[in-house]
């Protein structure tokens, strides 16, 4: 298995981004390379630093950045060597398994776009993560921000995604399917999560649980999957960061809130394209680097892109 990594993207890159990729070596075994793609000075020069040997790692040379206030797609068609272009590539010629960035979210959904593709009768692809549970189970919520308006079909076909990615990555059999409303009777909602609601219900191959309401998520009533379009997901998601925020200023002590840290998650996989795929947070630091390594690595062993290809 060969996992490229962005070196160049992220608001501390490229020396924050080399030491999570440090210290992902010791989870990776001897068949998992780690292909170091950016500017090979920086890379050599943060390497002598921490006396780790350049040769445990494969570098690639590129000579361009994209940076985070480029345009998007500007940017990837211009910047043809900038280190996101250049790993598209590596993983469109099947040179690389998997893929990971912290740098410009918008360039790296532009460049599954133009390079991977999106898998044939993928409506929207979708961003997805997990929510953590307090019965320590995980559950994945989708999308959290990449479409932020979705007609009933999308919502549907969401439900399907979330439940291959919970089957495969959270290993959780036959799961369960909510729709994030804001009530549990049939009747609540926009036109197109309720259109979306009677889709799911009849669908066959769907363990279909109904409405889930806000104050069912985090604990032991949140299904396995829950779907909503990219706006609520998103407000979803940084909620989660903020009560992980308040509990750690405020020095307060608790497994379960630690689990809410975005840096213990490591990154997004990008759920429905041609390719294992996974972005990080602009902030990452050295932890979150490591994990969004360690989650590229599962999503490329769960061969996840396959999976979906199967299904839909």
């Amino acid at each position: 298995m060969r996992i490229g990594l962005d070196v160049m993207g992220g608001d501390f890159a490229p020396d924050t981004i080399i030491e999570g990729a440090v210290d992902s070596l010791q989870h990776l075994s001897v068949n998992e390379k780690l292909v170091l793609i950016g500017d090979e000075a920086s890379i050599y020069r943060k390497l002598s630093e921490m006396q780790i040997e350049p040769s445990l790692f494969e570098i690639v040379h590129t000579s361009q950045v994209i940076e985070m206030a480029d345009h998007p797609a500007k940017a990837f068609s211009q910047k043809k060597d900038s280190s996101i272009a250049v790993g598209y590539g590596m993983l469109k010629s099947d040179v690389l398994d998997g893929f990971c960035s912290a740098g410009n979210t918008g360039a790296m959904l532009v460049g599954a776009s133009y390079t991977v593709n999106v898998i044939p009768g993928v409506l929207r692809p979708a961003l997805a993560t997990v929510l953590p549970c307090v019965d320590n189970r995980d559950s994945v919520i989708l999308d959290i921000g990449l479409n932020p308006d979705c007609k009933p079909d999308v919502l549907l076909q969401y439900g399907i995604l979330g439940s291959i990615y919970a089957k495969y990555i959270l290993g959780t059999e036959n799961p369960t399917i909510g729709l994030l409303n804001i009530g549990e009777e049939e009747t609540k909602g926009t036109p197109a999560v309720k259109a979306a609601y009677e889709l799911m219900k009849e669908h066959p191959g769907l363990n279909f649980a109904g409405n889930i309401e806000g104050n069912a998520l985090f604990r032991e009533t949140m299904t396995d999957v829950i779907v909503c379009d990219g706006f609520v997901g998103n407000v979803i998601l940084k909620q989660a960061e903020a009560f992980h925020h308040i509990y750690k200023s405020r020095n307060l002590k608790d497994s379960y809130f630690d689990r809410l840290d975005f840096e213990n998650i490591g990154g997004t996989p990008i759920v429905g394209i041609n390719a294992n795929v996974v972005i990080g947070h602009g902030i990452s630091k050295r932890k979150a680097i490591m994990n969004m390594v360690l989650q590229t690595r599962a999503v490329v062993h769960a061969n996840l892109a396959q999976k979906i290809k199967e299904a839909i």
